[in-house]
């Protein structure tokens, strides 16, 4: 019998970067399975961390370079050598940055995948030297980052190892999206703590809550401000930590009286004795967390929803203590987003100060173009046009606001190239497309964003010619005349990323995790890292640069409250969320995850369908101001009767290139908007709250 070999490595089918163990027989994998060594996951994996080898070894994957051939989705393809590829995309690149200048090019990454990927993209845009890169930045963690960071000048991470005696989770569905930190919260649970949750759906942590608060999608920002309401007009706050630790208590005490329950409760439908019961909860059974989910990342209110909830933690006395959040110290190794990684220094002044949205005053800390505003360039020429499009692993035709815009760009633009696994919507409107290795295939170092800890990546398998992103930018650098600025191998990289802990890829292969420090009470030695070295519940920075210093609520558009003659017509608010199955756009072709989920649903309330004359598993309508699609009902009492919960990310990978997959039959971003207003302080779209109504197939 031969061996069987099992390498350390981890899986980024999302963004959590599981630990797993890789089973290796006479060369070839026959087992995944979670490592319980890690301690992010204590090894087990989700149902998507399942299907690795379905992924691996799936048909439809794309294992050679394409080039299109007729007209922008056709389904054509010839396949090319990847040198010709290469060449193809360097000279489109070269000849638009010398025609149209470089900020005519635009870079465009997919989701977070737990490794280096970004800072890649990021240091070839600025050495190739282009100002537009865009990213998920204005609708995922990083309005929850840049609302602590202002606040408390870290990105708090719960100490579940005390554990706290009360956890709030917001618009997060940890056991099926955070799996590490759903089961966190679950052992918590059984060792006693209080459980809240803020939620317009009632799911499994819901029914396992002390309080359950089923909030009007979009209204959360109200909702954290009756909180604090309540915490402060009680004498419910921490008096020695605010007062030694914050600055500000003052002006927010003044501002948060229009706060009261009973009005949050018009705005959010929440009864107004469970905002003071939850507020009661989380400000005395101490300590406690709060577990922000992409949820409130949504709506344009979402960097001030980020900072009322900062400031719970703060007024509460939460921040550094066991059991509540704290500060931790990284791994030492280089840091993603680092200068020393992307090179932002190699972008010209001048060339940045091009931007698209440069000029319109978000955050000092927003780097990237907006993808609304991407959009608009293409379509419009405004500011100036944009002509080519090198676009990674991201479907922007299922995942960017007013999908129909996206597409009209994506046939108008000049040049575009792809770099996925599958053949996907998007792709399929490109010039040329490029296969991405799965994570199998692939060395890297792997940070998830919610744990201080670095884990190994090994690459144990080969399909087709695909490639690493590092591969494929390092090759293309080098047709360009821009490689010195990459690594002549990918091990030399990842040794780059390792030398400040002293050890190689290779000795990391070996070691497979380094885990950061947790640090109590680190502020009564350093004080906070902020302008005042406190918690600033009112900003003096937010109001020099234009912004609210202490959050105010403002009701989003096409709301019952903010657009009542909408309302009229669109008596429903629309709601999405993800689901267990999928990632985002992904996963639709895998055939397990498709047989737990064949297609999209939207949920809707008894009481609703009755009165709509819709039944369980009917074909209906879902339709906002912007556009209609068809989903099927799924008929639950689990949502409040005035919304409905929209299956998020779908195409149709079986219905094939002909009708373009399908993509627009059952695709939310259908129904989103991506005009202004945006975010004030992120660029922000509403993807949440809007108003909306659904009828049967086939009706008027």
């Amino acid at each position: 019998m031969n061996d069987v070999e099992i390498l350390k490595s981890a899986c980024v089918l999302c963004q959590a970067g599981c630990g797993i163990l890789v089973h290796i027989q006479n060369g070839e994998i026959v087992r995944v399975e979670g490592d319980p060594e890690s301690p992010f996951n204590h090894g087990r994996l989700c149902l998507k961390g399942q299907t690795a080898l379905e992924h691996l070894y799936h048909p439809a994957r794309l294992k050679y370079p394409l080039r299109r051939s007729g007209e922008r989705g056709n389904g054509r393809w010839d396949r090319i050598s990847w040198d010709e590829a290469l060449n193809e995309i360097a000279e489109a690149l070269k000849k638009t940055k010398e025609t149209y200048g470089p900020e005519s090019v635009v870079f465009i990454r997919g989701s977070f995948r737990g490794g280096y990927e970004g800072g890649y993209i990021g240091r070839f845009a600025n050495v190739f030297g282009t100002p537009n890169i865009a990213s998920m930045a204005p609708v995922c963690f990083i309005p929850r980052v840049n609302g602590s960071l202002l606040t408390n000048g870290f990105n708090p991470v719960p100490d579940y190892g005390y554990p706290p005696s009360c956890m709030m989770v917001w618009g997060a569905n940890l056991s099926e999206t955070r799996l590490g930190e759903g089961m966190d919260t679950l052992k918590a649970l059984q060792r006693g703590s209080k459980l809240i949750v803020v939620d317009p759906r009632k799911f499994d942590l819901s029914r396992k809550a002390d309080i359950w608060l089923q909030v009007r999608p979009g209204s959360d920002l109200a909702l954290a401000l009756g909180l604090i309401h309540v915490i402060i007009t009680e004498g419910l706050y921490d008096r020695v930590f605010v007062g030694k630790w914050t600055v500000g208590f003052d002006q927010l005490k003044e501002h948060i009286a229009q706060y009261t329950p009973e009005i949050v409760e018009k705005v959010t439908w929440i009864p107004a004795n469970l905002i003071r019961e939850a507020a009661r909860l989380y400000a005395t059974a101490r300590p406690a967390i709060i577990q922000a989910g992409n949820a409130i990342d949504h709506t344009s209110n979402n960097f001030q929803t980020a900072r009322a909830l900062a400031i719970l933690r703060a007024i509460t006395g939460n921040i550094g203590v066991p059991g509540g959040e704290l500060a931790c110290s990284q791994p030492a190794i280089v840091p993603m987003g680092s200068p020393e990684f992307d090179l932002r220094d190699k972008l010209l002044p001048d060339v940045r100060s091009r931007r698209l949205n440069a000029s319109d005053g978000f955050l000092p800390s927003v780097f990237y173009a907006l993808p609304q505003s991407i959009v608009k360039a293409i379509l419009k020429g405004e500011p100036y046009p944009l002509h080519s499009a090198l676009i990674f692993e991201c479907n922007m035709l299922q995942t960017y606001s007013n999908a129909r815009h996206v597409y009209k760009a994506l046939q108008k633009i000049g040049f575009s190239a792809t770099i996925d696994m599958f053949m996907t919507p998007t792709a399929a409107m490109s010039d040329i497309v490029l296969p991405v290795g799965s994570f199998l295939e692939i060395n890297n170092i792997i940070a998830p964003p919610y744990y201080p800890l670095a884990q190994v990546q090994q690459k144990v398998a080969q399909v087709g010619e695909c490639r690493s992103d590092s591969e494929i930018i390092t090759a293309l650098a080098r047709k360009l005349g821009i490689g010195e600025y990459f690594w002549e191998t990918e091990k030399e990289c990842l040794d780059f990323i390792l030398k400040p802990a002293g050890i190689t890829f290779d000795e990391f292969k070996k070691i497979g995790t380094l885990v950061g420090k947790k640090e109590y009470r680190r502020h009564e030695k350093d004080g906070f890292p902020t302008p005042s070295g406190k918690v600033e519940l009112y900003s003096r920075r937010l109001k020099d640069w234009g912004f609210d210093p202490i959050p105010i609520y403002r009701e989003i558009p096409d709301t019952p409250l903010s657009s009542p003659e909408i309302a009229r017509e669109y008596p429903l608010v629309l709601t999405s969320w993800k689901v267990e199955e999928f990632r985002h756009s992904s996963q639709r072709q895998i055939e397990s995850l498709r047989k737990r989920h064949h297609e999209p649903e939207v949920w809707i309330h008894p009481d609703t369908a009755t009165a709509l004359g819709i039944t369980q598993g009917d074909t209906v309508y879902i339709e906002t101001k912007q556009g209609r699609i068809t989903q099927k009902a799924r008929i639950t009492e689990d949502i409040d009767s005035r919304v409905v919960g929209v299956d998020y990310g779908w195409w149709f990978p079986e219905r094939g290139p002909e009708v373009m997959y399908g993509w627009e039959e059952a695709n939310v971003n259908i129904l989103t908007d991506d005009s202004q207003p945006w975010g004030a302080e992120m660029g922000s779209p509403n993807l949440r709250g809007i108003a909306c109504r659904v009828y049967k197939a086939h009706q008027k």
